[in-house]
């Protein structure tokens, strides 16, 4: 099946608004607003409706046909799992069997000010009734790097500090998921936003790291980005424990970095202390009875 193109698809998404009195506005948001992302096969087409007789829509979903052949469709108002949001919008995220994927929110007009949120990644497309007003440019100004202050720089410090305790406990206790979950889900996350801080002293906070960090490799040097790729482990324990030691020596460089310029003070003792606690977990026997 051959791909429909970004203008096949913007016409299907304009004359589908056009031709139903319901939809009053229609809004582009996401990477496909961002002049300065590039441009990929697997964007999606992020957009919002404005809509009057809401409950019309969502009590037959069938309209949403109109847009193509689905390889699946997922309503997270209408999910238990996770628990929808319920703050009175409704997404329906599509992905097509062309590779084509629209991610369409309706918004009631008549709550279009409480739950309308445009950001610097907006693009007004229609507009019947001028309900939106008007729009500056399209730009990423809102997911610019932000600089931190120095409450900020030493809760992170804090964080990632604090997480690796947590970490070393759930490898002395073999605790798979509970080690990398930790070691992922929180500690990964302090690391890229200290990366992020790191490029947005180099670049005077006028860059975007991307989702997730998703562009940091446009940033920075080829050694740092190895030793961050280092900092990935598979599922062997030891492994683990050498990926942590070196998510620790990056998280450290990299912080004190930032310390030294933008004139914070860096944890320098917790940062010892913590990981002479980390290298003593490390050697524990398997069957301590205490910790020292």
């Amino acid at each position: 099946m051959k791909s429909r193109t970004e203008t096949e698809m913007m016409n299907l998404i304009l004359s589908t608004a056009r031709e139903d009195e319901r939809v009053r506005a229609v809004i582009l948001n996401g990477s496909r607003a961002n002049p300065n992302v590039r441009k990929d096969i697997f964007q999606d087409y992020d957009i919002v409706y404005i809509v009057r007789e809401m409950e019309s829509f969502t009590c037959d979903h069938s309209w949403v046909d109109v847009f193509g052949e689905r390889v699946m469709m997922q309503m997270p108002e209408e999910k238990v799992l996770p628990p929808a949001d319920g703050h009175g919008r409704f997404p329906y995220l599509m992905q097509f069997m062309d590779g084509n994927r629209i991610d369409l929110t309706l918004i009631p007009a008549e709550e279009m000010d409480e739950l309308l949120e445009p950001d610097s990644l907006s693009v007004l497309l229609l507009d019947k009734d001028g309900l939106i007003g008007y729009l500056p440019p399209a730009s990423d100004r809102d997911y610019l790097i932000k600089k931190p202050d120095a409450q900020e720089f030493a809760d992170l410090c804090n964080e990632f500090w604090w997480i690796t305790m947590n970490i070393s406990k759930g490898l002395w206790r073999r605790e798979l998921t509970y080690a990398m979950f930790m070691y992922e889900q929180i500690n990964r996350n302090v690391l890229i936003t200290m990366l992020e801080w790191k490029v947005g002293i180099t670049d005077d906070f006028t860059k975007s790291a991307g989702k997730a960090g998703k562009y940091l490799p446009d940033f920075l040097h080829a050694e740092v980005w190895e030793q961050f790729e280092s900092t990935y482990s598979d599922a062997d324990f030891n492994h683990i424990w050498e990926s942590l030691f070196t998510m620790c020596s990056l998280f450290r460089k990299t912080a004190v970095e930032v310390a030294e310029k933008l004139g914070f003070e860096y944890p320098f003792e917790d940062d010892k202390r913590v990981t002479a606690f980390l290298k003593h977990v490390r050697i524990l026997p398997a069957d301590a009875s205490s910790i020292y």
